[in-house]
């Protein structure tokens, strides 16, 4: 069945109201710092800090194992990665 050129209308509108609701933008600016960087942005402060991106493949459990030590982390994933790596080669030395 076709819709009235007015029901039409209306859920145009409802669909735009929805999406203005849904974006809540702050205006002049407010909220940008709370914003997560963009891949660019994130990228260039990684290799100004002398990182970068390695992967590989690991078992699920040792996986697991990281996440729930790299959640209690102050560095996150990263900096236990590189703290347990560090620890591990100076042992093999």
């Amino acid at each position: 069945m076709a819709m009235k050129k007015t029901d039409l209308e209306k859920n145009k509108a409802l669909k735009l109201t929805h999406s203005m609701k849904q974006a809540h933008s702050e205006r002049f600016g407010k909220g940008t710092a709370d914003m997560p960087l963009d891949r660019r942005e994130q990228r260039k402060l990684d290799q100004a800090q002398g990182l970068v991106p390695f992967a590989c493949k690991l078992n699920s459990e040792l996986v697991e194992a990281l996440k729930a030590r790299a959640a209690t982390h102050p560095a996150g994933m990263t900096g236990l990665l590189d703290e347990l790596l560090r620890r591990g080669l100076a042992a093999n030395d």
